[in-house]
């Protein structure tokens, strides 16, 4: 007897359980941790030297915006555990949201 590609008795399908985009879950994605944002024209740019300071729009102890895919989804706090630095998730953004810092 033999089965279809389609049949249910076909020893290489994948279980029930598994979602047919869950292949989607492990392809990497860029994740930005922004600690601020300016405008500046190309002239100030490239005027840009060592120890020069860029004025941010965020005061001095905002949170961060975790940017996925160039997407707001999360704010949070600069953390340290250990030697190492982390970022501790405050906020999660609502799915559309535009928020930015």
């Amino acid at each position: 007897m033999s089965s279809s590609p389609n049949s249910s008795s076909s020893s290489k399908e994948a279980p029930a359980h598994v979602s047919r985009l869950d292949w989607v879950m492990d392809v990497p994605c860029p994740v930005d941790f922004v600690l601020g944002t300016s405008t500046v024209r190309v002239r100030e740019c490239v005027e840009f030297v060592p120890n020069a300071i860029v004025r941010l729009r965020q005061a001095a102890g905002s949170d961060l915006e975790v940017r996925v895919g160039g997407v707001p989804i999360a704010t949070g706090e600069v953390v340290i555990v250990d030697e190492n630095v982390g970022l501790r998730l405050s906020r999660i953004l609502p799915p559309g949201r535009t928020e930015s810092l």
